[in-house]
């Protein structure tokens, strides 16, 4: 140590030097990685990180171009959701039971209320004066009506007798709408002010292209308008109160209503009550009265019940006065009036035995349905003449004309019918007419008529065969050739004519 340094060698710093050193560890230290596999590590390393970093680099920009929204209350928000959306289809089925059950509950009040109403027509006909009616043709009528909401009249057309009136309270003191029932005198306004040509009836417009036998026999609305605006409000008038509408028929019965007349009118619902009879309230006699007048040519007739020997013994009538329209007007009324019998809107009053002519009318009155019938026969030599207006739902489906046809046919038996007139017993050929032009009920009056389009086939009846009523008098006695060219229909018609047996309403469907 002190050669070394260059020291002398002296025993004290010897020692202190020894002692002031610490003492080597005899352990051997432990080698380090050697530094060339460092840096083969550090390459690998840095490698494999540049590795993952391009493969990363790409996900990440995918994932950057439509970056999710970090929102911690997705989950909440789906189960609220979720929530609301079976709330809503709770509310919306909710809302259907509602509907539903007012549904059935304002079918339940309609039943109900047709029941009160029919129960409400038993008992006023209950309290009919029967002195002075017929006992057989009463007992033929109440059964026919049955127990449904309506009133009937039976009258002789020529004098005017009044065979019977069932519900007289309806019948004399109840005004109704008439519906399609104005038809008729707006076809003889027309046909009176020339509105209508007699040769050509079809011709009241352009666009018209049917002719007035088979407007009549399917009640076409538009076809009525159009004459009635062209007749005017102020004729159409004249011409209802020269028919006998609002005033009194003047029977020997108490309460009688006299119905009413529009005042005024202007524009199309001039048209409208052409064809509707809006603002018109006639009763079941006037009806009556009215169809009795186109069958006896034109003479209105006080209608009266035969409560003396003296009414029993009178043949003749009381005129109240002669219906200023000409005889030819009349007598083109009469193929359209069978036609509807016979084929159209009025086919549940055909009668194989006898020829009925008559008018059908169905319509809504102040949210109630009405429907009403008016006829006569036989054709050739009238003897009765029968009104029928119904309310509700026995106010559908043309019930009226059923019970006048049941009518005629359980006379038929008394009055001695020996055959039915072959004048309109087929339809005529005319061009395919729209749904929307006809009467209520078209659809189904539509459909019938389709059954029998096919059916050409014909019956002619001999000249010289006596008809109901008169044994001495012909078919041809009353009847002109000229109005005979209609087309023929089967002699028993495929309908239901019982009018007891209430039609049932189909929901599918007015």
């Amino acid at each position: 140590m002190a050669k070394r340094y260059g020291v002398r060698r002296h025993p004290f710093r010897l020692a202190a030097i020894r002692f002031a050193q610490p003492k080597r560890s005899c352990k051997k230290k432990k080698k380090g990685l050697p530094m060339k596999v460092i840096h083969k590590l550090n390459r690998t390393v840095s490698l494999v990180a540049l590795s993952l970093a391009m493969l990363i680099g790409p996900l990440q920009a995918a994932v950057n171009h439509h970056p999710a929204k970090p929102d911690r209350r997705k989950p909440v928000e789906k189960r609220r959701q979720s929530n609301n959306s079976i709330r809503a289809d709770r509310r919306r089925a909710e809302a259907r039971r509602r509907a539903e059950a007012a549904r059935l509950a304002a079918a339940a009040r309609e039943r109900a209320a047709e029941e009160a109403m029919r129960e409400q027509v038993q008992a006023m006909i209950a309290k009919d004066d029967v002195s002075g009616e017929d006992p057989e043709i009463r007992r033929i009528a109440v059964n026919a009506l049955g127990d449904h909401a309506g009133t009937v009249v039976v009258m002789n057309p020529k004098t005017g007798r009044v065979y019977s009136i069932v519900n007289q309270k309806w019948a004399l003191s109840e005004g109704f709408k008439p519906c399609s029932t104005i038809k008729l005198v707006t076809g003889l306004a027309g046909l009176n002010e020339r509105v209508i040509d007699p040769s050509n009836t079809t011709g009241i417009s352009d666009s018209n292209r049917v002719d007035l036998t088979h407007a009549l026999a399917y009640s076409k609305n538009e076809y009525f308008q159009q004459v009635g605006g062209q007749v005017g409000f102020s004729k159409m008038i004249s011409y209802a109160r020269l028919m006998g509408l609002g005033e009194k028929t003047g029977i020997n019965a108490r309460n009688e209503s006299a119905g009413r007349v529009p005042i005024s009118k202007t524009g199309f619902a001039v048209n409208h009550m052409s064809s509707h009879g809006d603002d018109f309230k006639v009763t079941a006699l006037q009806l009556a009265t009215l169809v009795s007048t186109m069958a006896n040519g034109g003479k209105l007739v006080t209608p009266f019940f035969a409560r003396t020997a003296q009414d029993e013994k009178r043949s003749t009538a009381k005129v109240r006065r002669i219906v200023n329209i000409d005889s030819e007007s009349f007598q083109q009324m009469i193929p359209g009036m069978i036609g509807s019998v016979s084929y159209g809107s009025g086919k549940r009053a055909f009668d194989p035995q006898a020829t009925v002519a008559g008018k059908t009318g169905t319509c809504i009155d102040h949210g109630t349905w009405v429907g009403l019938f008016t006829s006569y026969a036989p054709l050739n030599d009238p003897q009765i003449a029968i009104a029928v207006i119904a309310r509700g739902a026995d106010g559908r489906n043309h019930f009226p004309a059923a019970v006048a046809g049941r009518i005629y046919r359980d006379l038929n038996s008394r009055l001695g019918v020996s055959g039915n007139i072959d004048i309109a017993s087929k339809r005529p050929a005319n061009p395919a007419t729209s749904v929307a032009d006809t009467d209520t009920d078209t659809d189904e009056e539509e459909a019938d008529a389709g059954e029998v389009v096919n059916d050409t086939s014909s019956t002619k009846v001999n000249s010289t065969k006596p008809v109901w009523g008169d044994q001495r008098k012909t078919v041809e006695s009353k009847i002109k050739r000229t109005v005979m060219t209609l087309p023929s229909r089967p002699t028993q018609p495929a309908i239901n004519n019982s009018p007891n047996q209430r039609t049932r309403r189909v929901s599918g469907r007015q």
